[in-house]
C-alpha cells in the first residue's frame, strides 16, 4: 500500500492495481520548499483521508482530505476534491473544497480554486480562476501591532492681530 523503500515513480500499468502509490523521493523542489517525501503520480485516484509530515507532491486525482504541517504541492495536472488542512499549499492545479493553511497558500497559474481559504498569506498569479471565499487569519508568525488610540496633534490656526490704527 505505502512504499517506503521504492525510490522512483511507478508507471501507470504499475499504479492501476494499486489503492495508494506513495513513492519516497529525494527531489529537490524548485521553490525552495525542501525535499519530497512522498508523491501521488499521474494516473493515480485515491479516495480517503491522507494524514502526513513533510513534503507531499499530488498528480494525480484525489477525493477525501488532506491534513499536514507540512507542504502540500498539487501539480497541474492534479485534480482535488477534498478537505485540506496543510502548512504551505502550493496549487498548479485544481481544487475544490475548503482550503485552511497556517502559514501559506500559493495559487500559481494555471491553478483552479473553487471553495474557501483560509490563511494568513494568499498569492495568486495572473491567470488562476478563483472562486470562493477568502478569510486572512493571523498566521503562526503573528505580526505585533499597536492598534491602541493615539493623540494626534491639533494644530491651531494663528490668531490674527488686528491692527489699531
Amino acid at each position: 500500500m505505502w512504499r517506503q523503500d521504492k525510490k522512483e515513480e511507478l508507471s501507470s500499468s504499475e499504479q492501476e492495481g494499486q489503492e495508494v502509490t506513495m513513492v519516497t523521493t529525494n527531489t529537490t523542489i524548485a521553490d525552495g520548499t525542501g525535499d519530497i517525501s512522498a508523491f501521488v503520480g499521474k494516473g493515480v485516484e485515491f479516495k480517503g483521508t491522507i494524514t502526513y509530515s513533510g513534503t507531499v507532491r499530488i498528480d494525480g486525482r484525489l477525493d477525501g482530505e488532506i491534513h499536514t504541517d507540512g507542504v502540500l504541492l498539487i501539480g497541474e495536472e492534479a485534480i482535488i476534491e477534498a478537505k485540506i488542512t496543510a502548512g504551505t499549499i502550493v496549487c498548479k492545479g485544481k481544487i475544490t473544497g475548503d482550503v485552511i493553511a497556517k502559514d501559506s497558500v500559493k495559487l500559481r497559474a494555471p491553478a483552479i480554486m473553487n471553495g474557501s481559504v483560509k490563511s494568513p498569506v494568499l498569492s495568486m498569479e495572473d491567470g488562476v480562476l478563483f472562486n470562493g471565499a477568502l478569510e486572512m487569519t493571523q498566521g503562526a508568525h503573528e505580526i505585533h501591532r499597536d492598534i491602541s488610540p493615539q493623540p494626534i496633534g491639533v494644530l491651531m490656526p494663528p490668531v490674527l492681530k488686528r491692527a489699531n490704527g
